[in-house]
């Protein structure tokens, strides 16, 4: 039970310090809209979704206004596309995004995830029409996103989708060059992919969730960094191990209103409560980024030594105290680490405080990885290739889920701006690692999953 100064203190989180839910996403199931004749599949998908989605705004709206709590997105996610629509050719799925479009923006949310594939094993035709039809996809549409898992823990690395991700990145990039690539910030490439992902890129809703669900995403970089500021300041936090329990219960406070939330938009759609994500998710707001932690902690700035070792303790931390916090906890659970979606962050990578090998580094202790990176436009396909095969074995390795969002901007070199806009922020474009890649990626093939016993 919270004590009436931890109610009070969440108060004051609520007023001054940036705590809101970042996002409510309502899966829905669309399995059963498969069908050979488009428009029969496409009549099924428009009804279905507006079936669940048409309260969902409205509904989120009166639970934050009751609570007072803002619930910042409204978002659906659906089942992966390049299983529903598996007998499609790349024009079909491409008017399928259209469809999904459509239903999204009739439905009031801003964007909606799942035009994506699960490929870690092989390609199925419906696979490869989707991955082929994604430049086309992501530029004809204004709400949908994609994720394409390419490799787990339990599979291995499939190269051969490793490699045609690095192209089609690439072809989305210059398919959408007047708006700096922006198609490429609605992409995901996954290892481990959860499948009831609340946030986007990622979203979608897998094999084995129910027809409709809620899942929620809560947000509070802010609201720890604040937390973090007082007990330096009123002396309660003389090590780190004090500090990593200020974090905890900071995020048990934060999960817990996430968590009733949920549940009480999950009642009133007469729906079943999924999960709740316990990442801590940035904005480009100064005052709530996951950056400014890291200088509350002694840090001169993310990327710094020590960097790898504070993001370790914050997202333990989180998962700690969330985890207490929430009966369904699921989705990624960490601490996100969005270069253009973080003020902080993306002051770093300007700096040169932060590379893109430190970035690396910290992605194999966070919850996500490489996320809204802005690169040179002429990197080759062979490059960022290479630069998703090594996440993906980050993930693969030590069996977490990571993931990779480039963006290649069309004409723009290191140290040029790049602006994509809203939540997604603006940030300099960074340096990508030396050296050529090219032979290795040709190989091809399936990197062998790692064993799973022996560990040490």
């Amino acid at each position: 039970m919270l004590s009436d100064r931890e109610v009070l203190s969440t108060l004051a989180m609520l007023r001054n310090e940036h705590l809101d839910v970042r996002t409510v996403t309502l899966g829905v199931s669309l399995f059963d809209c498969a069908s050979h004749d488009f428009d029969v599949f496409a009549d099924r998908v428009r009804t279905k979704i507006k079936l669940y989605s048409e309260k969902l705004v409205a509904t989120c709206n009166e639970v934050g206004d009751k609570y007072g709590i803002p619930i910042v997105n409204k978002r659906i996610s659906v089942s992966p596309m390049g299983v529903v629509c598996a007998s499609y050719t790349p024009e079909q799925m491409v008017k399928a995004c259209q469809v999904l479009d459509e239903a999204a923006q009739e439905a009031g949310v801003d964007f909606l995830g799942g035009f994506g594939a699960l490929v870690e094993k092989g390609m199925t035709k419906g696979d490869r029409a989707l991955i082929d039809a994604l430049p086309e996809a992501l530029a004809v549409t204004q709400r949908v996103c994609s994720s394409i898992n390419v490799a787990s823990s339990r599979s291995g690395i499939n190269m051969d989708a490793v490699a045609l991700m690095g192209q089609r990145i690439k072809d989305i990039a210059q398919r959408t060059a007047d708006r700096d690539g922006l198609g490429c910030a609605k992409l995901v490439v996954f290892a481990n992919i959860p499948q009831d992902v609340p946030f986007m890129a990622g979203a979608y809703l897998g094999v084995g969730e129910p027809e409709a669900v809620i899942n929620v995403g809560v947000s509070g970089p802010g609201v720890v960094k604040k937390a973090i500021d007082r007990a330096v300041q009123d002396g309660s936090a003389k090590s780190l191990g004090d500090i990593a329990e200020v974090i905890k219960r900071t995020a048990f406070k934060v999960t817990r209103v996430g968590e009733i939330i949920g549940t009480e938009v999950a009642q009133r759609l007469g729906l079943p409560f999924g999960v709740a994500d316990l990442s801590l998710a940035p904005t480009p707001e100064v005052g709530d980024s996951v950056g400014e932690i890291f200088e509350a902690i002694g840090l001169s700035s993310i990327g710094a030594p020590g960097s790898t070792a504070v993001l370790a303790m914050l997202n333990d931390a989180v998962k700690k105290g969330g985890a207490f916090a929430s009966s369904h906890v699921g989705g990624l659970s960490g601490a996100f680490i969005p270069v253009s979606e973080d003020s902080s962050i993306a002051a770093a990578a300007a700096s040169g405080a932060l590379t893109m090998e430190k970035l690396e580094a910290m992605t194999s202790v966070c919850s996500v990885g490489l996320d809204m990176v802005a690169v040179p436009g002429d990197v080759s396909a062979s490059t960022l290739s290479g630069i998703i095969a090594d996440e993906m074995a980050i993930g693969m390795i030590n069996s977490k889920t990571t993931a990779v969002r480039i963006i290649p901007v069309p004409g723009k070199g290191v140290g040029d701006n790049v602006s994509f806009g809203g939540l997604l922020g603006e940030a300099k474009i960074m340096a990508v690692p030396g050296g050529n890649a090219e032979s290795f990626i040709k190989l091809g093939g399936r990197i062998p999953a790692p064993i799973h016993s022996l560990k040490n």
